[in-house]
């Protein structure tokens, strides 16, 4: 295979050899400054059950020198190292802490995929020379992350192949344009992330390392180990490329401001946020945009990220809009933003954003009316949550429990829903304001199986009735249900105390529920609603 760049994009592989063991190590001293009580703890390795049998799936950097390996059965380790410190191994817990350093990473580029149970890619092009070049951000990322506690591989290629291939070689790759065969030649084929059969295919043909691989024919290996092993090949030679997945999308607009010291008090976090704002608003207006979701993150010096999001129903064009927005929402955590040892790092981005159009406005004092209720409604979502604050829209139904629809205020559409409201009457309601969800059963006593109730019990109370007005005959949609439903006759009932309910009869009876011997078979009576 011969090698050609095919695109100037820039990859960034990482990879972190010891993810399982290093999130016990950070929980005590940094593998850096080990103390006489640590050199004396037995060697550590994290291990679970593969194909029957307890395997070594990773092992902390003493265990590492004593000989002690991935993959290893643990059987071998433990009589090479009897006093060995094993550990059960939890994907859940390492996915936790692998997804918690790809938020750490998004401080250097918005795109970040993950790469396996242990490693990251991260789209660096057009980054680099924010942090000096790809030397520097390479070294800063490194450091940063060992001083956190994690061993770390990682390099820098023109493909997400490539790059993933070198961080298993080894640490400060670097990888011009167009050197990415030349690269990973003397790589071993395991590298690449292929499957294992293939190692093993390769390995019994004496093809061990992938420059030994490249020299074949494609048409050979495609034959043997089939078009997708091909595919990888030319993308690790730089031949050909596939684009990573991001864990999120990117932001339309981010800004961001960086401290030589980290920032720790809401004194200095709501006038950066501020500024920051003012920064966002200014970018959006040169494009004739407004924000809809904007998302504030706080990367703290130790590796943490503390992220907060609001959404607002109207496309937001004022800093002192985005200044309220985000109080609020400080001031109603539940669990407010802990900053550790400070902040290094904050962050303002327009995760959503749509065009704005001005509109001309009169002398009409009505006309910032629905701007001010969009305000409003976007404060409160803000302090109490989105989905606390809806707008009920009226649907083409009869049946009561569905004759509105509760739809988050941010989201709901101009139009007022499937039907109108009905119209006002001076008369008494017919259907109370207040149902209850779902309706709640009571028992009824009656003059006659299909008349109104003569007295009914209602969570553990005895209701005499004194008036009783209806039936009113609801029949089932059967043309929307998923399954045959029973009519349902409602009751306006007045107790002898004044208190007014309404309550329903589930089934004819005689049609729908059919009586049998011994008094059963009887309908079932339902408690939907309590009049004012």
């Amino acid at each position: 295979m011969r090698a050609a760049s095919v695109n100037r994009r820039r990859i960034l592989g990482l990879w972190l050899p010891r993810l399982s063991t290093d999130r016990f190590e950070r929980q005590s001293l940094s593998p850096s400054s080990a103390s006489p009580a640590e050199a004396a703890r037995p060697l550590r390795v994290v291990a679970a059950k593969r194909d029957n049998a307890l395997v070594v799936v990773a092992c902390d950097a003493r265990a590492s020198r004593g000989g002690v390996m991935p993959g290893m059965p643990l059987a071998t380790a433990r009589a090479m190292h009897p006093a060995l410190d094993v550990i059960d191994h939890d994907p859940f817990a390492d996915a936790v802490l692998l997804n918690a350093v790809a938020d750490w990473c998004d401080r250097f580029t918005p795109l970040v995929a993950l790469d396996g149970a242990d490693g990251l890619l991260l789209d660096i092009t057009g980054c680099a020379h924010l942090f000096g070049d790809e030397a520097r951000l390479l070294t800063t990322l490194t450091a940063a992350l060992t001083r956190q506690g994690f061993a770390v591989s990682a390099a820098i290629a023109g493909t997400a192949v490539a790059a993933r291939a070198l961080t298993r070689g080894g640490s400060g790759l670097i990888v011009a344009p167009g050197e990415e065969a030349r690269a990973v030649a003397p790589l071993p084929v395991a590298a690449l992330g292929v499957d294992d059969a293939i190692v093993r295919g390769l390995r019994r043909a004496g093809l061990k390392s992938v420059g030994e691989v490249l020299a074949r024919q494609p048409s050979e290996l495609a034959a043997r180990f089939g078009e997708g092993f091909v595919a990888v090949l030319r993308q690790a030679t730089g031949e050909d490329d596939a684009p990573i997945s991001p864990r999120k999308p990117a932001p339309d607009y981010v800004v961001d401001k960086n401290f030589p010291e980290p920032v720790a008090t809401l004194e200095v976090i709501l006038p950066t946020l501020l500024a920051l704002a003012r920064l966002l608003i200014a970018a959006m207006e040169r494009s004739g945009k407004g924000a809809r979701q904007l998302t504030a993150s706080f990367f703290r010096s130790d590796g943490a990220v503390r992220s907060i999001s609001v959404e607002t129903g109207q496309p937001v064009t004022r800093v002192e809009v985005v200044q309220r927005l985000f109080a609020e929402k400080l001031d109603a955590l539940n669990d407010p933003l802990d900053p550790g040892f400070g902040f290094d790092l904050i962050r303002l981005a327009a995760s959503v954003s749509v065009a704005v159009t001005e509109a001309q406005r009169g002398f009409d004092t009505t006309a910032h009316q629905a701007e001010d209720v969009a305000l409003l409604a976007d404060t409160l979502a803000a302090r109490l949550g989105a989905k606390r604050v809806v707008r009920y829209l009226p649907q083409d139904t009869h049946i009561p429990e569905r004759a509105a629809l509760a739809v988050p205020v941010q989201h709901c559409p101009p139009e007022p829903g499937d039907a109108p409201w009905p119209a006002r009457a001076d008369e008494p309601p017919l259907r109370p304001l207040r149902l209850l969800q779902p309706p709640e059963p009571i028992e009824v006593l009656a003059g006659v199986p299909d008349g109104p109730p003569a007295q009914f019990t209602w969570r553990r109370v005895l209701h005499r009735v004194a008036r009783a007005e209806g039936p009113e005959r609801i029949a089932i949609e059967w043309w929307r249900a998923a399954e045959p439903g029973l009519t349902r006759d409602y009751f306006r009932i007045e107790d002898e105390a004044g208190a007014r309910f309404w309550l329903y009869r589930d089934g004819l009876y005689g049609s729908e529920v059919m009586p049998e011997v011994g008094g059963s078979g009887q309908p079932r009576w339902y408690m939907h609603g309590l009049f004012a």
